[in-house]
């Protein structure tokens, strides 16, 4: 399909730059981050305007495709990959990365002992003001930021929490050094904007779409033993929810 530039002759659409340009990211020798060019040289490149480009890549950009970044030594670059956050399987971070095939990392921001407020007791099934651990950690894939992580844990369940490595996973941590192993999780899931402080541990700009997680998770006995507030950057994830239909009995 054509359309008429500004001289008024004949070329591709904003939809065939599209398609010309997902084909460029698919390429298998194309890597994550990798820069394909400034828009004069894509234009020059693909025979196009650059208005035109500019509407296929603000598209591609949404898709989660490509990114663009402003300024000097920016450019337009292969989308890193997203990670995937199965929602029916309760795995900590670093396993659901490992399996992905990402390199996981963590940076622990701050761990503190705190009063739990009404939000946390509730979930927590303790009472307003109960001492809980409060451990807030960045985490990355392949070095980059994805989430950042704001959880409380009953103080009374993890005596000496705080001399313990906290930059891996801690459930695996609880299992090991605790004997206490998730059974099953509570999570609510919303869309927020990221504020000043989160966009920069987050490295993205404030006002950026982010994915907030409410999780509270029990035990196999049905005790609740973490209350976490988690947001991940709405351009590094994609949620996976497995669904199953009901069987109906029939008779004849």
């Amino acid at each position: 399909m054509l359309e008429r530039d500004l001289s008024g002759s004949l070329g591709p659409t904003a939809a065939d730059v599209r398609r010309r340009l997902r084909q460029l990211v698919a390429d298998p020798a194309r890597r994550p981050g990798e820069r394909l060019g400034g828009e004069r040289d894509l234009a020059a490149a693909l025979g196009v305007s650059r208005a035109t480009l500019r509407q296929a890549l603000t598209a591609l950009e949404r898709e989660g495709v490509v990114l663009r970044v402003r300024g000097r030594g920016g450019g337009t670059f292969v989308a890193p990959r997203k990670v995937e956050r199965d929602l029916s399987r309760i795995v900590g971070i670093p396993e659901m990365l490992r399996t992905q095939g990402f390199t996981a990392g963590s940076q622990v921001i701050s761990a503190a002992l705190e009063p739990a407020d009404e939000t946390v007791a509730k979930a927590l099934a303790l009472a307003v003001g109960d001492p809980v651990a409060r451990v807030v950690r960045l985490r990355l894939a392949d070095g980059g930021p994805i989430s950042l992580e704001n959880a409380c844990f009953p103080v009374s369940r993890f005596p000496g929490l705080f001399n313990q490595p906290l930059g891996g996973s801690l459930y695996e941590l609880f299992a090991e050094e605790y004997g206490v192993r998730p059974g099953e999780a509570l999570e609510q899931i919303e869309v927020v904007l990221a504020g000043d402080d989160e966009a920069t541990l987050l490295r993205t700009t404030a006002g950026a779409p982010l994915l907030a997680l409410d999780r509270t998770t029990y035990d196999s006995a049905g005790e609740p033993f973490e209350f976490s507030h988690d947001l991940f950057r709405a351009d590094r994830i994609r949620i996976l929810v497995r669904s199953t239909g009901a069987t109906v009995a029939t008779t004849r």
